[in-house]
C-alpha cells in the first residue's frame, strides 16, 4: 500500500459536511483508506479573492492505485458530489487535491508531485503538518 495526501476544500453550501462527506465517500472507496484526518481551518479564498472563504483540511490514505488512478478518484468524488468547474480557483461545493503520493516527485500535463502550489498555501500547509509535519516538511523542500 502506498500513503498519500490530499488537501480538501469547499466554501459554498454546506462547507463542513461537504468536507464530511468527501472524507466519507474516499474511505468507501474499495482500493483507499483514509488514515489521518486534520481539522477543518477556515482561510481566506487565495487567487480569486472576491468569493466566500473556505473550510480546509487534508487527509492521509493509503491505496494501492498508482496516483494517476488516485487523483480520478478523487475527481470522480468530486463530480458525483456535484462539482462544476466554472472558474479557476473559483467558488466550489468540494476540491479534492492530491498534494504528495509517498516521495513521487512527477511532472505530467495530468499530474505534477508534489503538487505545484503546495508549498507556498498555507491552507494546504497547516492542515497538513497537523498530520503529516514530515510530509509538509518534504513538500517545502522540493519546490
Amino acid at each position: 500500500m502506498a500513503e498519500a495526501w490530499l488537501s480538501l476544500g469547499a466554501n459554498i453550501g454546506d462547507p463542513p459536511a461537504q468536507l464530511a462527506e468527501a472524507i466519507s465517500r474516499l474511505d468507501a472507496h474499495p482500493h483507499i483508506a483514509v488514515t489521518a484526518q486534520s481539522s477543518v481551518i477556515r482561510t481566506k479564498a487565495w487567487g480569486k479573492t472576491d468569493q466566500p472563504d473556505f473550510a480546509n483540511m487534508a487527509a492521509t490514505v493509503e491505496t494501492h492505485l498508482p496516483p494517476i488512478d488516485l487523483l480520478h478518484a478523487c475527481l470522480d468524488i468530486e463530480r458525483d458530489m456535484g462539482r462544476v468547474r466554472h472558474e479557476v480557483w473559483g467558488p466550489r461545493l468540494i476540491d479534492i487535491d492530491l498534494i504528495a503520493y509517498e516521495r513521487v516527485e512527477m511532472d505530467t500535463t495530468k499530474l505534477i508531485l508534489p503538487h505545484r502550489f503546495a508549498h507556498e498555501r498555507d491552507f494546504v500547509l497547516v492542515p497538513l503538518r497537523e498530520i503529516a509535519p514530515e510530509t509538509a516538511d518534504w513538500i517545502v523542500t522540493r519546490r
